[in-house]
């Protein structure tokens, strides 16, 4: 798995870059579709992260 830092800031470029084709496409643009598709993805996988360490330190306590 990616390093927290580096998942979010990837989050935050693919936030970026999906605005960018936003306001370049229509919202029903095929790019603008894939980049929301990679940007989800992302999201989903920090998500996992942070819910496996919360789950971790339950199971600690």
């Amino acid at each position: 798995m990616r390093e927290l830092s580096i998942l979010k800031d990837q989050i935050e470029q693919g936030r970026q870059e999906l605005s960018r084709l936003v306001d370049q496409y229509e919202i029903s643009n095929i790019k603008v579709i894939e980049q929301s598709m990679a940007l989800d993805e992302l999201i989903n996988e920090y998500n996992r992260v942070t819910l496996g360490v919360n789950v971790k330190r339950c199971k600690v306590l």
